[in-house]
């Protein structure tokens, strides 16, 4: 008997992640320009990085608080008003290793042995392992190009989410870059309330949507003691590689995320903390300035698509956009884009149902690579 005859059912479950096998092909080529990787191509705003520094010379390497510093809960709980919500950051804001993180904790503390999670899809690659890995029944709820890839009662009904016990959202999404607005958000608030889900609210990508404000569900009537919202600094403060992430909701579930948390994680990483904490106090203009470079490339790229006679809806959030696959087969072209042109993009059928026949392509990367990379690309639809 070997360790590999006792390995969990529900890690036999899932299968490796689509997009690591994809890059794996393009680790093997030559000259490759990415445009498939969920990562800003910016470095983290000089005065938070500063500030990491500062608190290691200070000597600042002890744990902090389960919950995160105290002063960094009340600077997220004071800078999430812009968003309409508001936050206790005594008993309702938990900071976490990364955003990732909260979202696990959030699936262990809510979700029993076969509780359905209903996952709108094409979505994160994430959600639906973290549900398995729960003990949950994930139920994939199909969206679609025609809709913009929104979230809409009709879709919840069909799929079936109305006997569902948790709803995860991602609005600004990925991987489509879909945005929803508050009335859209209302309808899916109506649902919620209706049939007595809880709602698990993705909002790492808040900070960058290009034409309307963010808007929350959290927000709606009847959802705030229904919800745990997520938002951390790796998307528009570019501090991936920190690890800082953080969850928002009523005292009772952030109780419960903080007993995982306790046992799991301790503690988030204390000069992340610090990095984040000036990053919320100075360094908005770094993040304004980040979000005009994306959209000014998220311009170019829908521009040069709709050229090319590939069909593309306005994504308007995140930094991705979502185009037909030309020839319908997402893994053929993006096989075939990379082998001939050395471009990589992640084929659509990776995030579930609703993506087959796409293609994310992340527009986090220079002007420069972007006019390439999209030649290429054309060069390889004309070829």
């Amino acid at each position: 008997m070997t360790l590999g005859d006792h390995i969990s059912g529900r890690v036999e479950a899932v299968p490796p992640s689509g997009i690591r096998r994809f890059f794996e092909l393009a680790e093997e080529v030559d000259d490759v320009i990415s445009l498939g990787v969920g990562e800003p191509d910016f470095s983290a705003p000089w005065a938070a990085r500063t500030a990491a520094i500062d608190s290691l010379e200070r000597g600042k390497t002890s744990y902090t608080s389960n919950r995160g510093m105290r002063e960094l809960r009340e600077a997220i709980s004071e800078r999430v008003t812009r968003y309409g919500q508001e936050y206790d950051p005594e008993s309702e804001i938990i900071v976490t290793t990364g955003a990732s993180e909260a979202v696990d904790l959030a699936f262990r503390a809510f979700v029993d042995d076969g509780d359905v999670v209903a996952i709108p899809q094409p979505s994160y690659i994430s959600y639906t392992p973290g549900a398995i890995f729960a003990g949950g029944d994930p139920l994939p709820v199909p969206t679609y190009a025609e809709d913009e890839f929104k979230l809409t009662r009709e879709s919840l009904e069909a799929a079936g989410a109305d006997e569902a016990d948790v709803l995860v959202l991602c609005y600004p999404n990925n991987p489509t870059g879909a945005v929803m607005t508050d009335d859209e958000l209302s309808d899916v608030a109506e649902f919620v309330r209706e049939h007595d889900l809880i709602v698990l609210s993705d909002e790492i990508y808040a900070d960058l949507r290009y034409e309307d404000d963010h808007a929350s569900i959290a927000t709606h009537p009847g959802m705030r003691e229904r919800t745990v919202v997520f938002n951390g600094f790796s998307k528009a403060y570019a501090m991936t590689g920190l690890r800082l992430g953080y969850a928002m909701g009523p005292p009772e579930a952030i109780d419960a995320m903080n007993k995982v948390h306790q046992y799991a994680m301790l503690s988030a990483p204390t000069t992340a903390q610090y990095a984040a904490l000036e990053a919320l106090r100075s360094c908005d203009d770094a993040v304004d300035e980040m979000c005009s470079q994306y959209d000014r490339r998220r311009r170019f790229v829908l521009a040069r698509f709709e050229e090319m006679g590939i069909d593309c809806f306005e994504a308007k959030g995140a930094f991705y956009v979502f185009p037909e696959a030309p020839d319908g087969d997402d893994e053929a072209f993006a096989e075939g884009l990379l082998e001939e042109q050395n471009v990589a993009l992640v084929p659509g059928s990776v995030f579930g149902e609703g993506g087959e026949g796409h293609l994310r392509v992340s527009y986090a990367t220079s002007m420069r690579e972007l006019r390439e990379a999209m030649d290429r690309i054309e060069a390889y639809v004309n070829g």
